[in-house]
């Protein structure tokens, strides 16, 4: 679907991209007029993520994601072109215009939408019925009342074959459609089966309130006792969290990560209603930062077994570097949070919560359990691992805080065990000079500042940078193209990504249309738009005069003739001489070059 430059101009006039970008992390003014923020798109915490009003652009210089108000959404809401601008539309309440051409794929995200949708209302449908009695049994059992099952849309996947898949055929879904909503899968006859049967179903929705996929749980002893949704047109596992539509709401802040999605249910029944969990056993990046935007702390409840302690661990491994403020509940008197709550009450969870370690005194805590530290042998080695927990705590107040108990603990002098930790953290910091220098040697084999999607930019970087410079410099001065029409024409530049956007965009200003983000955001990808707004970016730090335009464009006619000049130890002896004879009628006539 194609939008008018009219159109679009519009609603980037109506959108106010700061407020938009506001409600997904936190602004801040650094003793400028230039907004920062942490980046909503990767983890860090010291803000790269800069907003620039005057074109109501963004870009990270940390990621290298950047666009507009259409990019910013379609990026993160995971929506497609479409999807995006009509959220914008409904924010600012303006119509979407009239097409009757659709996009391909924005119509099948919506046909997977509704069969969704449809499925879990008849899941929702077979657990009220004779067939789901097992289910309910189940569910009462877990002492889930039918507040919460309706609450949370459970169901029930019926112990037959093809259920579902005659349900949704009635409703006018294809086979194939099913099939690659993951709702089926096909046979060696090459029918369609129902890919969840005897299972009790949880729908997984997203933030907007749409199903996106499910999980279904065994009602014997069949394996696998968890079977997910596979990745579909609306549905990326590792992008997900269960229940985030619920918790992101009223939550003061603070979220709850829990293992699966009962121990979510009874905790929501109990009250504590901002708790979510994972898709899948991974704990992935994109996870990390979409809960970064909904809390400012993230308390970690996993299971008390062996494998919810390493669980534990690779999660506290994987925020290492999140924004949160991170704890951990110890789950005392019980191996889940349901257990506890059905054992002990709520008030004894509410108690574990208010209670939950900081990543450090946990780390510290696991330590400790290895050791008999009433020994020396066991104060010692407690120390020495102990040093290793501290020399990561960054806050210096901390880490003097913890380095004092750990001495008294241990019967240490708190200046050597200073010592020690000093020396570890010197250790880190080495390793962590080699990353950043591996980081930045990767960074310049990609050619720069951001990871461009000009392919020829690495091995032509002097004639990509003189190439940019004219382009973020037209973006922003666009009157400088009938000034320059003498020297500069497509026919200058070096690489063809560059000579396609120079061709746009001169074409563009020539012809008085324009030169907003936003037009640009229907046929680029992330990559291109994220490109464009670098060159947005990069034009805040140029001259932005019509001289230094001309000096690219001489850099550019210099790059094209060494690339146009022969191998002389490739030419022939006539060849040669004849090159000989053409350079020294140039130096003849007082040409330089």
């Amino acid at each position: 679907m194609r939008f008018s430059d009219d159109f679009l101009s519009e609603l980037r006039s109506r959108v106010d991209i700061e407020e938009l970008i506001g409600r997904y992390t936190e602004i801040r003014h650094r003793g400028s007029r230039t907004p920062v923020a942490l980046c909503p798109f990767h983890t860090e915490k010291t803000p790269s993520f800069v907003i620039y009003r005057e074109n109501q652009s963004f870009y990270c210089f940390g990621c290298g994601v950047g666009g507009d108000a259409i990019t910013f959404v379609r990026n993160i809401e995971h929506l497609d072109y479409v999807e995006a601008v009509r959220y914008l539309c409904e924010r600012v309440g303006m119509n979407m215009p009239l097409d009757p051409v659709d996009d391909e794929v924005n119509r099948l995200r919506r046909r997977c939408y509704e069969a969704n949708r449809e499925a879990a209302r008849f899941f929702y449908a077979k657990l009220l019925s004779e067939e789901g009695q097992a289910a309910r049994d189940y569910l009462r059992k877990r002492q889930l009342t039918d507040e919460t099952v309706k609450h949370f849309g459970l169901g029930f996947a019926p112990d037959r074959w093809d259920a579902l898949v005659k349900y949704l055929k009635s409703k006018d879904f294809r086979e194939e459609e099913l099939v690659s909503f993951d709702l089926a899968r096909k046979t060696s006859r090459g029918g369609a089966i129902d890919r969840f049967r005897n299972r009790l179903m949880f729908p997984i929705i997203d933030l907007r309130g749409n199903v996106v996929a499910f999980g279904g749980r065994v009602m014997d002893d069949s394996k696998p006792k968890y079977l997910n949704s596979s990745d579909t047109v609306v549905y990326k596992k590792s992008r997900g969290v269960y229940a985030l539509n619920f918790a992101k709401n009223n939550n003061g802040g603070k979220l709850i990560l829990c293992e699966g999605y009962m121990d979510v249910i009874a905790m929501h029944q109990a009250g504590f209603t901002n708790a979510v969990a994972g898709l899948g056993t991974a704990f992935t990046q994109e996870q990390i930062a979409l809960l970064s935007r909904y809390c400012t702390e993230l308390i970690l409840c996993f299971d008390s077994d062996e494998a919810g302690v390493k669980a534990t661990n690779r999660a506290l491994r994987m925020l290492e570097n999140a924004p949160m403020k991170l704890r951990v509940m110890h789950l005392d008197g019980g191996k889940d949070p349901d257990e506890i709550i059905k054992t002990q009450g709520r008030e004894r969870m509410d108690t574990i919560i208010r209670s939950a370690l900081n990543d450090t005194e946990f780390a510290l805590e696991r330590i400790r359990q290895k050791y008999d530290t009433s020994t020396e042998d066991g104060k010692l080695n407690f120390g020495n691992e102990a040093v290793e927990v501290l020399a990561g705590v960054n806050n210096e107040i901390e880490r003097d805080l913890y380095t004092s108990r750990v001495a008294a603990e241990t019967g240490v002098e708190k200046h050597a065990l200073e010592a020690q930790v000093t020396k570890a953290r010197r250790a880190r910091g080495r390793k962590e000079q080699n990353r950043a220098f591996e980081n930045a040697l990767e960074m310049v084999r990609e050619g720069g500042e951001v990871k461009s999607p000009n392919p020829q930019k690495r091995q032509l970087r002097l004639a990509c940078e003189a190439e940019e410079i004219i382009l973020a410099t037209l973006l922003r001065h666009p009157d400088f193209l009938r000034r320059l029409r003498d020297r500069l024409s497509e026919d200058v530049f070096v690489t063809d990504f560059n000579k396609r956007y120079y061709r746009d965009i001169s074409e563009r200003i020539r012809e008085g249309r324009s030169l907003d983000l936003s037009v640009f955001n229907e046929t680029g990808g992330n990559e291109e738009m994220s490109y464009l707004s670098y060159l947005l970016a990069k034009g805040e730090s140029l001259a932005g005069s019509v001289k230094e335009c001309e000096e690219c464009v001489a850099t550019l006619l210099a790059e094209k003739e060494k690339l146009s000049a022969p191998e002389v130890a490739q030419l022939s002896d006539e060849d040669y001489r004849a090159l000989f004879r053409q350079i020294g009628s140039r130096r003849n006539n007082g040409d330089k070059k």
